[in-house]
Parts: C-alpha cells; structure tokens; sequence
C-alpha cells in the first residue's frame, strides 16, 4: 500500500491491522535469529562464546539486544491486541496503537534503532540486510502516519480521565487494584511530590505509614508470612501508580520486595519467620547495601570485608549509592567472606541490623557513619555513603547459615527487580505524558491550543504508543515469573525499553513546556530528572544490553 504523504482513509489500514501485525512478526523473529546466529559464529571460540571476542564485537552484541527486544515488545503488543480482540474489546485507540507501535519499531528496526541520542544500532552491524516483506513493508510505509497520530490523540483527549491511554489488558482483579493505587497517588502524592523535590525531603513517614497498611510492602510475601500473597503483576501495577505520582513513592516498595525475594529464596525457616512478618508490616524498613565505590556492576569485585568473631561477624569496608539508609532498619548487605577470593563465590549476605537515624544522627548505630550524595531527582529516600569499621553482625543473621552463596543469592532477585525497575520507568512516563497533555491543551500560542499543532500532538501520540508497548513488555515478564518459568531476559529487556521510553517521554514533554519546562517551578523539570536514573540503575543500559546478548548468544539455556 503505497503512502503518498497524504491523509491515509480510515479504515483503509485499520480494517486488517490484525491480520498485518501477524503476518509481519514472523519476518522479524527470522532476521532476528539470522543476527543471533551471525553474531554467535563471530563471537564463539572452541565451542563457547568468548568473553574478548564478545568486547571487541560489542556494539554488534548490543544492537542484537535492542533488535531482540524489539522482537518480543512487538510480539506482545500483538498478542495484547489480539486478546482484546478476542474479548470484544479492541476499541479503536487500542487499534491505532497497534498500528503505529508497529509502523514505527518495524521502521526503526530497517533503518536503526536508538540505542542512546547518538548511538543507532543498525542491522549492518550484525551484517544483516532486511528487504520487508508485503504486510511489514505496507505498515512500515503507511501505518504511523500524521493522520493515524492525529487520530490517536483526538481520542487521548477524550479519554474521560482514565489512568491510561488505551486497555491494559489485565484482568478485574488488576484493574481494581490499579483504580485503588491510583486514587491514593493522586490524593496522597501527586500534590506534595513537586515540593518534597524541590526542598530535597524524605518521604514523610505517614506517607510510609499509608502505603503499609495498603500492604504494598508485603504484596508478594506469601500470606503465612504476614502478607498478602499476591502476584508479580499486582506488584508491576502498584509500582507503575505509585511511581506515576512520584518516583520515589513507588521505589519504597522495592526495598521490601528485594529483602523479601532474598530472604524467601535463600534464607533459613528462622529467618523467614523473623523477618518476613516485620517487612510485611512495615514495621521493619530494609535498605540493600551492594554497591561500592569504583566498582559499579562488576559486583565480583566488592572488596567490603566481613570477618568471623566468635558466632558474630565483624564488617569493614565502603559502600555507595545506597538508597533510604538512614531510617532503615535492616540492610541486605553483600560483603567479602573469604579473603582469599577474588571473585563473586567470596561474597556472603547478611541481614545487617542497624538502629534508623534521624536528622541529626543519621547513622547512630556503633561502626558505621554515612554521608548524603545529593542527586538531581529521585530524591525523596535520599542516597548515601556509608562506611563500616567495626560494625557488627549477629551470626544467625547471616542469610541461609552458610557463607560464600551471597552472590548467587542476589542473582535470584534480579529478575522482580527488573521488572519492578520497567514498572516504575513506565509510572514515570505516564506521568510524563499525563503532564505534558495538560500543558499541551491548556497553553495558547498563536491563537490555538499547543495540542491543535501536528508536531506536538505527534509527541503525545507517540509517547502514548511507546509506554503501552514497554508496559506489555514488563506484564509479559511479570506473567512468566508468576507462572514459574525464567525470564531474566524478558525482565531485562522490559527495564532496557521501559527505561528509554521513560526518558524520551520526560525529555518530550519538557520540550512541550518549552521554556517553562526548564523552570524549577514546573513538575516536568522533576519527572525528567526522576526518568534520567532509570537507564542507570539496577543495571546500567549498556550492562543491561551485555547482559541480553549474552543470554541470547547462549541459547537461552
């Protein structure tokens, strides 16, 4: 189907979107699996993929990620629309998302995906060529045009103050618990969030108080422990609200569900009992102190120390980054326990108890002091410096009993955390979109509303495209981890879009702010900082992307 530039007819696509998107995936599943195969023979030595061989061809290794990524994300977007379909349900905002979802990652996908703002992985680089076949060459041609942009946010506008733009998908049960969340942050969060940025405040601790007796931090503790026995999607829909109204709100839960995950998976029955009732509750406030100075990801090369004193342990060392240490009570904390390694299989885990600070004792308890790292957003837990010399650990507080498992320990969380980490992205991107729309309908320039100019409604659109795709993504992932099955690669591909999509949502809806959006006094000015550390943290972008390649090059063994 030819596209001439012009209006394309309504129904002229529409009518066989379905049939289109279907027809389409195949296409991209085999040039996908034609790359991964390229790309294996180049980097596989006597029968394995070698680590050097895999640096050097980096780039060729990331741009199999993001391709890979954009398989699966398409892949879900159309069985999201097919299930609508099958229920009836399939309106036609939902259809026009699928359209231009499709028209626009098939397109990208032939002439390069973005990666950053000035790195574009090509299929080139995999030394791949795709000539599309007839159903992905006419939505690549026509199906994201002006008119079908124009149409999506005709409808966007009239959207009757739903959450979102579009059905999610989700069954009652999630919609309910969505419409719940939802409500509490825009009465309990959205108003204060703008000055508990600006005056660089933590979070107040009714605030806390609220969202424990909501049981958001024991959602997916199981209810013998004292929680609500809920699963990763319900999890996934509570972060995307609460971090719609403000990042850090929505990041208070992930704190318990990371000590929680630890604990279920590696601790002793004692230790479960002890401490997944007080998490549950919010009684106990957990804070995971992994990261070090100069070390970043390669958490193999911690060098905190934890020497055994009796039946207790004694913990010297440096940490950094760690996020909500002063009013906490427990830290996961990672450290060294053999002194002869030199890699992960030294490290331990431990439930390290400390006594929360206040503001002028942040750090009271004996052997460990700590300092503010002040950040550009995501501020309301504050982040810190801590430094242990001396500081003590009960032996029986060390997680499963047996030292040396702490790594692989922390491993078996990586995938919720990820998953949590794509729903918080997605929150702040729809918080994003939603700030942005307002402006875009309320300021006049010219004698009409900013909206009523192609350009801008074009952001709209596509912002609104870009989150339900990275959202079908991350519930995909969070289905596979209810359901038993591996998906650290689905997770982690959800957090790698779901992270890009946040910032280019922020990034475009400042834009629409034009001047004011660079005011300090405008909510945007917060989302686009909150946004900007989601490609960083629980997994840089580019060790994000290592990661996938690696588990794609190994055939998802």
């Amino acid at each position: 189907m030819p596209h001439d530039g012009g209006d394309m007819p309504k129904t002229a696509l529409i009518a066989d979107i379905l049939g289109l998107t279907a027809a389409a995936l195949p296409e991209v599943t085999a040039l996908t699996e034609a790359a991964r195969a390229a790309l294996a023979a180049a980097v596989t030595v006597n029968g394995k993929v070698s680590a050097s061989a895999l640096e050097k061809n980096q780039f060729a290794a990331h741009t199999l990620s993001w391709l890979a990524t954009y398989a699966q994300a398409l892949t879900q977007l159309r069985a999201w629309a097919g299930r609508l379909a099958e229920a009836d349900k399939l309106g036609e905002m939902e259809r026009l998302i699928l359209q231009i979802g499709f028209g626009e990652y098939l397109a990208q996908i032939q002439g390069g995906i973005p990666m950053s703002q000035n790195e574009i992985a090509r299929l080139a680089d995999l030394g791949q060529a795709w000539t599309p076949g007839p159903a992905a060459a006419t939505l690549i041609d026509a199906a994201n045009s002006p008119a079908a942009r124009a149409q999506l946010v005709a409808l966007m506008r009239d959207n009757h103050g739903r959450a979102t733009f579009g059905a999610s998908g989700l069954d009652d049960d999630l919609e309910m618990i969505r419409d719940q969340f939802r409500r509490f942050a825009d009465e309990q969060v959205v108003p204060f969030a703008h000055d508990w940025h600006l005056k660089d405040e933590l979070i107040p601790m009714e605030v806390i108080r609220q969202l424990a007796e909501l049981g958001v931090f024991g959602l997916t503790i199981p209810e013998e422990f004292g929680g609500l026995g809920l699963t990763k999607a319900s999890m996934v829909v509570v972060s995307e609200e609460l971090s719609r109204g403000y990042i850090g709100v929505g990041s208070l839960g992930t704190r318990s569900e990371i000590a929680a995950e630890l604990i279920l998976c590696g601790g002793t029955e004692e230790q479960k009992a002890k401490w997944l009732p007080a998490l549950a509750s919010g009684e106990i406030l957990p804070t995971a102190v992994f990261t070090e100075p100069n070390t970043g990801s390669d958490l193999g090369a911690l060098r905190t120390r934890a020497v055994q004193s009796g039946t207790d342990w004694t913990v010297t060392g440096n940490k950094t980054w760690i996020t909500h240490a002063a009013r906490t009570h427990v830290m996961t904390l990672l450290a060294r326990t053999d002194p002869a390694s030199t890699d992960y299989r030294g490290l331990s885990m431990f439930l390290a108890e400390k006594t929360p600070g206040t503001e002028a004792d942040p750090f009271p308890t004996p052997g460990m002091t700590g300092g503010e790292i002040e950040v550009l957003g995501y501020r309301g837990m504050k982040e810190y410096e801590l430094a242990f010399d001396g500081f003590k650990v009960k032996g029986e507080n060390l997680l499963g009993g047996v030292a040396g498992q702490g790594f692989k320990q922390l491993m078996q969380t990586f995938e919720s955390a990820r998953i949590q980490t794509a729903a918080r992205a997605i929150g702040v991107a729809q918080s994003a979109v939603e700030v942005g729309m307002k402006y875009a309908e309320d300021r006049k320039q010219f004698g009409k509303s900013l909206i009523e100019f192609p350009r801008v409604a074009g952001k709209l659109a596509m912002m609104a495209v870009e989150i339900m795709i990275a959202r079908q993504l991350t519930y995909f992932s969070a289905w596979e981890k209810d359901h038993g099955q591996r998906c650290d690669l689905e997770a982690g591909m959800a957090k790698l879009l779901g992270a890009r999509v946040a910032w280019a949502c922020a990034d475009n809806a400042l834009q629409i702010h034009g001047g004011n959006g660079f005011a300090l006094e405008y909510q945007i000015s917060r989302i686009l900082c909150d946004a900007r550390i989601l490609n960083i943290f629980e997994g840089a972008a580019e060790i994000q992307a290592q990661v996938i390649a690696r588990r794609l090059l190994d055939n998802r063994g």
